[in-house]
């Protein structure tokens, strides 16, 4: 068999995890922000009662607060979730969690808040959110993973993280090897020589220890290679019965919403 070029690299970089921890990771359908639609809203604590509820384990995503502290809210600003104007990393952790979500009139929960709802039933999958073009003085990517972090401290059940910025990874792989951790990766229509590179770079960079793969790109040669290596690949969004089917062939666990739960 063709050895692959890459395949020192990835020997060297991004070695794959032990079986404790990849069987859990393959063995979930995870919800993804939480089990919403229908007035309830997602990434809040009522999506996140409906997963444990259904038995489902759970994808969320966290941003940090001025006052550096992790929250869990998906953009990075205000509007669209919560009906007022502003960036989540321009106020205070008590300043977020008094807002109440536009659907559902819930407040914003912080990680805490989550890890206490959860505790350790299902598995956990923690999304930290990355703005390359953040305003000056905003905390930075490695803000967010040290709050994360702190959160996590003796945390009793199945968790990891994950992010498109594989400096999260990294850092949590020099910082808190202990938990698991992924990088995520869309590969937008760029299955060229040079995006095949700038995956394996990014993979390596990021020392993950799985893959959270765009369903839309699957089958996937990237994603193929590296899970028959023994890297747990996830994919995400599900949501319709034929990407179910799709992420049943192509990956080990489906991050699903709606249909696709």
């Amino acid at each position: 068999m063709r050895l692959s070029p890459f395949a020192l690299f990835d020997r060297r970089y991004a070695q794959p995890p032990e079986p404790a921890v990849s069987g859990w990771l393959k063995g979930a359908v995870y919800a993804h922000r939480g089990v919403h639609g229908a007035g309830v809203a997602e990434n809040s604590t009522g999506a996140f009662a409906l997963a444990i509820q259904g038995g489902l384990g759970i994808e969320c995503d966290v941003r940090l607060s001025r006052d550096g502290r992790a929250v869990v809210f998906h953009d990075a600003t205000l509007d669209r979730l919560t009906g007022r104007p502003g960036r989540v990393d321009q106020l205070g952790v008590a300043e977020i969690t008094a807002l109440t979500l536009a659907i559902g009139g819930e407040p914003v929960p912080t990680l805490r808040d989550l890890l206490v709802q959860v505790a350790g039933r299902m598995p956990l999958l923690i999304e930290l959110k990355s703005d390359r073009a953040k305003p000056a003085g905003a905390p930075s990517i490695l803000d967010l993973c040290r709050a994360v972090r702190r959160d996590l401290d003796g945390y009793p059940g199945p968790v990891a993280v994950m992010s498109f910025d594989p400096r999260v990874a990294a850092w949590f792989a020099r910082r808190a090897p202990e938990v698991p951790r992924g990088l995520v990766v869309t590969e937008a229509g760029n299955r060229t020589w040079s995006g095949t590179v700038k995956r394996h770079l990014a993979l390596w960079n990021a020392r993950a220890q799985f893959l959270a793969y765009d369903v839309r790109d699957l089958p996937s040669a990237f994603a193929r290679r590296h899970r028959q290596r023994g890297l747990p690949v996830l994919t995400w969004t599900v949501n319709t019965p034929a990407l179910r089917v799709r992420a049943a062939e192509h990956a080990d666990a489906p991050i699903a919403e709606g249909a696709g739960l």
